[in-house]
């Protein structure tokens, strides 16, 4: 693996906390940067990075916290795009597959791992439809050798007979299940850690991330921001902006229009879905190229997901599960399963909005999901559209604009050979002297994070019994990652906050340990 290293430094060079953020707040508002980034999604973090990358000077603002918004409230896959397949948009699957190569192996191969997904042939699923569903993952297979994906990483799909399937999943309903088609797909381990890597990455190469920065006004100069932690208001000059705000982008820009679509997931008990190491993907009935997933996750819980509806009206700070797609995506997964997964199976749920742009007489699920570059008449660029696979080429068109409508001097973008913080090829990440679980969640960085724990055992205790997050990586999460309070290490640095009871076990440890780090940052 190839690849460019962060600059020169230390830890200290990507270490996000809330000394760093005032020392970067005073420096935004005294020096006019090349670009300002107005949100802190995959998107708005992945345009900070490939511009400081390319030498600019970059501030970016976020009114609340990393990953906030969509970015951690997606099914966390990386994938190649087999839907896109399925209604003939090649150009995008192949964008697609080509996006996922460069994260599962050179940028960041310790957040994704390879997902095996199971597509069960019980006796509803006609030959016809069976063979054009294996055409559509061989399809996707020859997109992934286009993109250079060894099958060491992504193994090829093939036809396996009913035992097999079973043994995957042995939550499947075994009555007509004639066998399964098993093909492999990339996974986060978590969305929000993703945006973190990304943001701190970014802050390796110099760019000032700042969070609780809420945008009051936005021009092709600058913005005026108000800082959630002071009250102050300051004017951040630049040369150059680029508003990737989501589903909010329209907010900052009138001129665009979105409709927005929201996607409903379902956690639930992994036991009682019959789920461990690998995916079920069931199409749905009279929807071509749509499916539901069921994914497991690596702490005892998985994913049920997803609805695809359109959200018109306010956009909410954080958008709800209604009953009714409560309701459609277990009636959606019945039939697949042998046991039905009920609400008392349900341990929470979440919705992510997609910032898909408008198009007339359009539904949802038809929108086009190739991003945009909008430029307006006095020179902001707007990036909607798309989706978190594809978030690095996206950040790369945005940052093109930007240089092209200003002038600036950069080279072309490099962040397809950048390796985020804690990435390392998959070979050496096995020789990291740290738990896997740890691994999994930092790469090299796990070492440093239970180091914690060898200095003061007690660090080394989950923060509530039967939890997977220990007091270690909630100070890591604080000294290290911009964790600013409890909610930002349980909803986005942990992903605890899934499981409303699992949080709230977890609340009064987290809380301490926030509020007695916060007050012992060396800055």
């Amino acid at each position: 693996m190839t690849t460019t290293p962060l600059p020169a430094g230390s830890l200290r060079a990507t270490s996000l906390n809330s000394a760093r953020l005032k020392d970067d707040l005073h420096a935004a508002a005294e020096q006019e940067v090349d670009l300002l980034v107005v949100g802190g999604g995959v998107t708005g973090t992945g345009v900070a990075l490939d511009a400081a990358a390319r030498g600019l000077t970059v501030a970016l603002v976020e009114a609340e916290d990393l990953a906030w918004g969509t970015s951690r409230f997606s099914s966390k896959l990386v994938h190649g795009g087999l839907r896109y397949l399925a209604h003939g948009d090649v150009a995008l699957a192949r964008e697609s597959a080509v996006e996922r190569n460069v994260l599962m192996t050179r940028t960041a191969p310790h957040l994704v791992r390879a997902l095996p997904q199971i597509i069960p042939l019980h006796e509803g699923v006609p030959r016809r439809k069976e063979a054009f569903l294996h055409a559509g993952l061989r399809a996707g297979d020859a997109l992934r050798r286009v993109a250079r994906t060894p099958s060491d990483v992504l193994p090829p799909p093939k036809r396996i007979p009913s035992a097999e399937a079973l043994a995957l999943v042995p939550g499947l309903r075994r009555a007509g299940l004639r066998g399964g088609l098993l093909s492999f797909d990339g996974q986060l381990v978590d969305d929000a850690r993703l945006v973190v890597a990304l943001a701190r990455t970014a802050a390796g190469f110099g760019a000032r991330v700042l969070t609780r920065c809420a945008v009051e006004s936005l021009d092709g100069g600058g913005a005026d921001v108000v800082d959630a932690r002071s009250g102050e208001s300051l004017r951040i000059r630049a040369r150059s902006v680029v508003n990737a705000a989501g589903v909010w982008a329209g907010d900052l820009a009138p001129e665009v229009k979105l409709s927005p679509s929201r996607g409903s997931h379902l956690v639930v008990d992994a036991d009682a879905a019959g789920v461990a190491g690998t995916a079920v993907v069931a199409p749905m009935a009279g929807a071509t190229g749509r499916f539901l997933l069921l994914i497991p996750l690596p702490d005892g819980r998985a994913l049920l997901g997803l609805t695809d509806e359109p959200a018109p009206g306010p956009i909410p700070s954080v958008p709800e599960v209604p009953e009714s797609d409560v309701d459609f995506l277990l009636a959606g997964i019945r039939d697949v399963l042998g046991a039905p997964l009920t609400r008392e199976h349900v341990l929470g749920s979440f919705a992510g909005l997609r910032p898909l742009l408008q198009q007339d007489g359009k539904d949802s699920a038809d929108l086009s999901r190739h991003h945009a570059v909008l430029t307006s008449e006095e020179g902001i660029i707007t990036v909607v559209g798309g989706k978190l696979t594809t978030y690095r080429k996206m950040a790369a068109d945005a940052v093109d604009a930007a240089v092209s409508t200003r002038g600036l001097s950069a080279g072309p973008s490099r962040t397809t050979e950048i390796p985020l913080v804690g990435a390392a090829p998959r070979r050496h990440l096995t020789d990291v002297e740290a738990p896997a679980a740890l691994v999994a969640k930092y790469g090299t960085e796990a070492a440093r994070v239970a180091a914690l724990s060898e200095l003061d055992p007690d660090l080394g205790e989950p923060v509530a019994e039967g939890l997977h997050l220990t007091a270690a990586e909630v100070l890591w999460a604080v000294r290290h990652e911009g964790a600013l309070d409890a909610d930002d290490v349980l909803d986005r640095r942990s992903r605890l906050g899934l499981d409303p009871a699992e949080r709230a076990a977890a609340l009064p440890r987290v809380h301490d340990l926030v509020t007695r780090a916060l007050g012992g940052i060396d800055p």
